[in-house]
């Protein structure tokens, strides 16, 4: 009980943890060898920052963000169309039982970490840091 709980609800298994980086691997090195052959997907450089398991290992949710961050949608659109080829390249490479369903989203963490850094350059943070400064200790 405690460990389908801890599955479900807390962090990733080191066995998710292990897949999901293999896949990491696997897509990456497949999108720099620009296969499948798109003109999309060989048009843009694509970071694969991170890849998500589900607990049973049958969905791998891929983060993706093509360099700059420009055409996010058309490249999605792109793997998406070029799904069923990948997941079997997957399987070829990866030694699984059952490929996972590939699933391909936008990496956002990108965009929290600019917002995050124009919080902290905004004119109250560096009040409230000047004068944390210049109290006694």
């Amino acid at each position: 009980m405690s460990r389908q709980h801890h599955q479900q609800g807390g962090a990733p298994s080191q066995r998710m943890l292990r897949v999901g980086e293999l896949i990491r691997h696997e897509i990456s090195a497949l999108l720099l060898r620009a296969t499948p052959s798109d003109p999309v997907l060989e048009g843009h450089a694509v970071t694969i920052p991170e890849v998500r398991m589900s607990p049973d290992l049958k969905l791998a949710t891929i983060y993706v963000m093509p360099l700059g961050g420009e055409d996010i949608a058309t490249v999605l659109s792109a793997l998406d169309k070029h799904r069923k080829f990948l997941r079997g390249e997957i399987a070829r490479r990866v030694n699984m039982r059952f490929a996972p369903d590939l699933r391909f989203k936008p990496d956002e963490t990108f965009e929290c970490g600019a917002k995050i850094d124009q919080l902290l350059s905004s004119p109250q943070v560096q009040r409230d840091l000047d004068e944390t400064r210049d109290k006694p200790t």
